[in-house]
């Protein structure tokens, strides 16, 4: 007989046990994590200990990405009140790739202002392209020269495009030597907002 067709008549008929009782106690099944054989009742309450550890875990990685989360934004925060303090170009130039790497402890930033820093043809078509944030493994155009002596040991990139309305004033490049601090599937939600806050502190310095 087909497994099956027992369990869909165990469904069928849900009173089965009470006319058998006997069945319940003759019952045994191997245990789930090896060693000996257990009763049915107490094959049920390992399974309902298994899915309240399961929950239990599922509850813990819920409470830490809240507090990653809760975490990101105080320093989101941070790094936006610290933009307020600056008072030309050249210091926030100077002092936004310092902050990330401070604030965010990213191990290498570096921003390139078109004004200041004229980009070549293609670093302005592929920043001209990108509408959000992209992370990838391996440097975009001449962007690895960027990062100087230690452009060799670099392994992970996120590229953030900074804008003032429809075209691009610059491109901000977070990098680093671990592989999985920047991955292509990764989230850029916050990365977006950095670029956005960026943008709008660099905006007002920026000849017309």
């Amino acid at each position: 007989m087909e497994s099956e067709v027992v369990a869909q008549y165990l469904r069928d008929n849900p009173y089965f046990f009470d006319d058998h009782l006997e069945t319940l106690t003759q019952i045994h099944l191997p245990h789930p994590h090896g060693g000996r054989t257990i009763s049915l009742g107490e094959r049920q309450l390992v399974a309902l200990r298994d899915k309240n550890k399961d929950l239990e875990k599922s509850m813990r990685e819920m409470i830490a990405f809240a507090k990653e989360n809760e975490a990101l934004q105080h320093k989101v925060h941070e790094f936006v009140i610290a933009l307020f303090g600056a008072r030309d170009l050249d210091t926030l130039q100077s002092m936004i790739p310092y902050m990330l790497r401070d604030i965010f402890s990213v191990p290498h930033a570096v921003m390139h202002v078109w004004q200041t820093n004229p980009p070549s043809e293609a670093m302005l078509m592929f920043s001209d392209a990108q509408s959000q944030p992209i992370c990838v493994h391996h440097p975009v155009e001449d962007t690895a020269t960027w990062f100087g002596e230690h452009a060799a040991q670099l392994r992970s990139y996120a590229y953030l495009t900074l804008h003032a309305g429809s075209g691009t004033i610059g491109m901000l490049v977070l990098a680093s030597e671990d592989k999985q601090r920047f991955y292509p599937e990764m989230g850029t939600v916050f990365l977006q907002r950095i670029s956005e806050v960026v943008s709008s502190a660099l905006h007002p310095y920026l000849a017309d």
